[in-house]
């Protein structure tokens, strides 16, 4: 008499397909679960990606440790000098940067408050809120991202001597304090980041409109808000077309003061570029302190969805 081993028969009752199914093996990818490594062409890549992004900056360096005979030489020196101190003084007086990088940085940073402020509201808004003429109002935003900035330069210089604002700060701050790109970016994250059951769940519990955007929105919200701010701060300060016409010569802001050290019929290149250096350190600062959190929000609105 043959006996039957327990594990093999078939239980009483289930379909022998049922069965088989529940009997085939779970395949399991290799390297599932594991960190993936790169090869060496992925390290050469990298290197010379890395290479190519830090080359502007260290000529810039090398530029403005020497002097003009010697950056513009045959043979150009590539490493740095013992002018950078003296340079970076000769451009500091004589485009008065002091007064234009606390320009910039009220600018900047007024820009970028205001923008994040009211693009979230306005990307939250066009998300989760249901109101009329919802898409066309979208579809109008999106459309003025198609409008070159060129075009609205002469109305806006008109507009803003009429209030009185000519080569005020405020003329530079008030016409760029919401961006179509920032609305649609925040709409896009939020559609996808902010679920209706939190905010159902917050209208239960009592909330307002504005508590929701504060406890709610704006927690969900902050990694957009950090990439947002991020980029906001860096075009506002290195905008320089509409603060060179809207500002003059005595309330510049730091790029537009960089405009005055190659003005001359002869500029001095290695002044030119200490003062490069200057406007560039700031944001080289900004990076550094919030460079985590910037790459966070990167990935964290990668993995949405």
């Amino acid at each position: 008499m043959t006996m039957t081993s327990p594990t093999t028969a078939p239980e009483r009752g289930i379909p022998q397909s049922a069965h088989r199914a529940t009997r085939r093996p779970t395949r399991f990818r290799p390297g599932a679960g594991r960190q993936l490594q790169g090869g060496p062409f992925a390290y050469i890549a990298l290197a010379v990606v890395g290479i190519g992004s830090l080359l502007p900056l260290y000529w810039t360096l090398v530029a403005a440790s020497h002097t003009q005979d010697e950056v513009l030489a045959t043979t150009p020196p590539f490493l740095p000098g013992g002018r950078l101190l003296h340079n970076l003084d000769t451009a500091w007086n004589q485009a008065h940067l002091g007064k234009a990088i606390v320009n910039s940085v009220i600018v900047s940073s007024c820009i970028t408050a205001a923008t994040l402020f009211f693009c979230t509201l306005a990307g939250y808004a066009f998300a989760k809120m249901r109101f009329k003429g919802r898409g066309a109002l979208m579809t109008g935003v999106i459309a003025t991202l198609t409008i070159p900035p060129q075009l609205s330069v002469v109305p806006l210089f008109m507009m803003m001597s009429d209030i009185g604002w000519g080569g005020k700060l405020e003329s530079v701050i008030f016409p760029t304090l919401v961006s179509a790109f920032g609305v649609f970016f925040m709409r896009q994250y939020l559609s996808e980041a902010l679920p209706y059951e939190l905010i159902e769940a917050a209208r239960i519990d009592g909330a307002n409109n504005f508590r929701i955007v504060r406890s709610v929105v704006l927690p969900v919200a902050r990694p957009a808000m950090t990439v947002l701010g991020m980029l906001t701060f860096v075009q506002a300060w290195n905008d320089f077309f509409w603060p060179y016409l809207a500002l003059n010569q005595q309330n510049p802001t730091l790029q537009v003061a960089l405009g005055q050290l190659s003005a001359s019929y002869t500029p001095d290149q290695s002044i030119v570029m200490a003062g490069a250096l200057i406007s560039t350190l700031p944001l080289l600062v900004v990076f550094v302190i919030f460079g985590k959190q910037i790459v966070g929000g990167i990935m964290s609105g990668a993995v949405k969805g």
